[in-house]
């Protein structure tokens, strides 16, 4: 397999999804024993979901946040981490994932774009910023409220619901000369347009993962294997 080559001038832009974290130990989302099995999209993930049925929605995501403490970053991780180390402020990492892998691997020039697991924020937007929150909860009278009275729900993109940093994101794969995306289905939107905006700039697409993506005939080059064996040493850095 041939090295990937980023020369001194590249701006590399990184789209990650639910096949890195899976490497992990975490559940994709549409496996048949993945992260939707037992559960309907509707009642847990749906702003309104949230306004129905408050705890069962947290009863969801405080599942996930369990199994995601369990959870180690892998190869990938760390090699992604290594590669901004050598890049600096030349690389971006924009992940669709809300596991918090990639920090733990190093990561800092990072977004997540459908939110952060570990994080609460108010059910009012009512401009307060989200707050770290690892608990565990076992009921909804657990749940905690901001200061304005409003319920902690999860700092989670639900369906429906506006991704985050949509601006920076954009910014950055305008700039960008070389993206790479990594174990991602090329389903879900926005993030399977990335790719096309990134053409149209003229960056060079690479996708790596187990298989091809449903939009594979947008990338320059696809490489196909499980991102924490492809990853270390992939990369050739001038």
């Amino acid at each position: 397999m041939s090295r990937i080559s980023i020369t001194g001038s590249d701006r590399v832009f990184v789209l990650t999804g639910a096949g890195i974290s899976a490497e992990s130990g975490l559940p994709t989302f549409r496996a048949e024993d993945g992260l939707w099995a037992g559960y309907r999209i509707e009642d847990v993930c749906t702003p309104d979901a949230w306004q129905r049925n408050p705890a069962e929605v947290w009863a969801f995501y405080s599942a996930r946040r369990a199994a995601g403490a369990k959870a180690q970053p892998n190869p990938a991780h760390f090699a992604l981490a290594q590669l901004e180390h050598q890049l600096g402020d030349r690389f971006f990492l924009c992940t669709q994932n809300v596991d918090d892998l990639h920090e733990r691997a190093g990561s800092r020039r990072l977004v997540h774009m459908h939110g952060e697991l570990a994080k609460s924020r108010c059910e009012r937007d009512c401009g307060r910023p989200p707050v770290s929150d690892h608990a565990i909860y076992s009921s909804l009278a657990e749940v905690g409220r901001c200061s304005c009275g409003g319920r902690l729900r999860p700092h989670i993109v639900f369906f429906g619901e506006i991704p985050f940093e949509m601006d920076r994101i954009q910014a950055e794969i305008a700039q960008s000369t070389l993206m790479l995306v990594i174990g991602t289905s090329g389903s879900v939107y926005p993030a399977a347009g990335f790719v096309n905006w990134a053409r149209q700039k003229g960056a060079r697409t690479v996708y790596i993962g187990p298989e091809p993506p449903l939009n594979a005939y947008a990338f320059t080059q696809v490489v196909e294997g499980k991102a924490g064996e492809t990853l270390p040493g992939l990369f050739s850095v001038a």
